[in-house]
């Protein structure tokens, strides 16, 4: 079965005078994006393919999960559009088994409640959600995932 890791970005600086697509991750973001990697290395869920926003913190949270898999840096998911997501989703190879999206909320909290019919009340920066999905990726429909797990950077 198919493996979904929904991840939102870690913490960033505020945006003040910075374009919001070039904001970066802070201190405590940064500690947190390095700490969320050696969770999913702890519990076996390292993905094989990660699509990540094009924006500086995204990238930077993904480069400090320290994580060993191919990467398709997607300019739509920065667009906030969950219907976006789960269309990118649905077109992961089937040769993938575990794949980890990295994106903004609020559409990553609204992708894992599409996915799974339920989702935490509150998504904060570094949270995730491990979804299992059942057949291929291009069946991937709203509901038809299950929530296995989620994690936050104060679990």
């Amino acid at each position: 079965m198919p493996t979904c890791i929904v991840l939102r970005h870690a913490k960033a600086v505020a945006g003040l005078g910075i374009a919001d697509i070039d904001r970066t991750l802070n201190d405590r973001g940064r500690r947190d994006a390095a700490a969320a990697g050696e969770w999913l290395r702890a519990n076996d869920l390292v993905p094989e393919l990660v699509l990540c926003s094009t924006s500086a913190r995204t990238r930077e949270t993904l480069a400090l999960l320290d994580v060993d898999a191919e990467v398709s840096f997607e300019s739509g998911i920065y667009d906030n559009d969950p219907d976006g997501l789960l269309t990118l989703v649905a077109q992961t190879p089937d040769d993938v088994g575990r794949l980890l999206l990295v994106g903004h909320n609020p559409s990553v909290h609204q992708l894992v409640h599409d996915l799974t019919g339920s989702a935490p009340d509150r998504f904060p920066t570094c949270a995730f959600a491990v979804i299992e999905l059942p057949g291929a990726w291009t069946d991937v429909r709203p509901g038809a995932g299950t929530l296995r797990a989620t994690h936050t950077p104060k679990d």
